[in-house]
């Protein structure tokens, strides 16, 4: 049997009743040869004899304990085959065109290591997601676009700085050459992680927004302004800084930088969540030794120029 082009990985985490959306909408893509995979981050839901019973067709992986969000990434990316991987949330609807128009995208620029769709809100479908991942060098990655109706103002494919994590399909000559998603992370900026080490790298991502899902949003996590929510984007948010800044970057950036950590501290003030901040930059500096060592091996095979890093930077705004 030829190996497929494209394997769509939905991660899951107790989320049987989620799976009953994506499911179909993967099994309408009119994209041919789709190898659809899924991988269970140790559910107590019944999911695996749930999906052995209901899709006997779908490949699973499953998990026995919950690892985190990006080590079970990075298991995705073991489970798939072909020239590109599709990993998927599991709270999403997919458009029938989405996946077969982000592999034409990437087919038609060589050098883009991921492509990015537009993505609706779920349960309102006339507002924006986001449409590609942008970061300003306070160290904030965010989606372009999110909360905007949409007006069609963002229907220009483009270059943007990444993929939200929600949908990206990724080339595999691309993961190989990055390097896998950050174990250290656990949940939360991973994406947006190597995102950044594929612009050092030279790999650019596209936006398309001719591929269209429509995602819940925080299904599985509970929502974005949970204890473990914060503290993880406090905490990876300082290694994503600490490992991806070039020297030069750091040192003109560092004002602003410091800027948005008091910033970060003014949010965990007003959210009565002192406690949970300062955990997380005591973690973040505890994990510092090890991360840095990690800078030296992205740095070293940087292959962008800062100012070619700017101008990544600023295309995803």
């Amino acid at each position: 049997m030829a190996e497929p082009g494209l394997t769509a990985v939905i991660l899951s985490y107790d989320g049987r009743e989620l799976l009953d959306v994506v499911l179909p909408s993967l099994g309408r893509q009119t994209m041919a040869g789709v190898r659809t995979v899924v991988v269970d981050n140790g559910s107590s839901d019944g999911t695996v004899q749930w999906l052995g019973e209901q899709w006997p067709d779908v490949e699973v992986v499953a998990l026995p304990e919950n690892v985190g969000v990006t080590a079970a990434l990075n298991v995705c990316v073991d489970a798939a085959e072909g020239e590109f991987v599709a990993l998927l949330n599991n709270d999403l609807e997919l458009h029938p065109d989405c996946l077969a128009e982000l592999v034409t995208e990437l087919r038609e620029h060589p050098r883009a290591g991921s492509a990015a769709a537009k993505l609706l809100d779920f349960h309102d479908r006339g507002v924006i997601d986001g449409v590609g991942d942008i970061f300003i060098w306070q160290g904030i990655p965010s989606r372009r676009g999110h909360g905007e109706r949409d007006r069609g103002q963002y229907d220009d494919s483009r270059a943007v700085f990444g993929a939200c994590g929600a949908v990206a399909v990724y080339r595999r000559e691309a993961l190989a050459a990055v390097g896998r998603f950050d174990e250290a992370y656990f949940a939360f900026y991973e994406d947006s992680d190597w995102s950044f080490r594929a612009q050092l790298a030279g790999w650019d991502c596209r936006y398309v927004p001719s591929a269209v899902a429509y995602h819940m949003g925080s299904a599985t996590v509970g929502g974005a302004a949970t204890d473990f929510t914060r503290y993880h984007l406090w905490r990876n948010q300082i290694w994503l800084v600490a490992k991806n800044y070039p020297a030069g970057a750091l040192a003109l950036a560092l004002p602003v930088v410091l800027a948005g950590q008091a910033f970060r501290l003014r949010d965990a003030v007003r959210e009565r969540r002192v406690r949970i901040w300062g955990r997380a930059m005591a973690d973040a500096a505890r994990g510092l030794p090890d991360v840095l060592r990690r800078r030296r091996l992205v740095q070293r095979t940087r292959a962008r120029t800062l100012r070619e890093l700017a101008v990544s930077v600023r295309a995803g705004r």
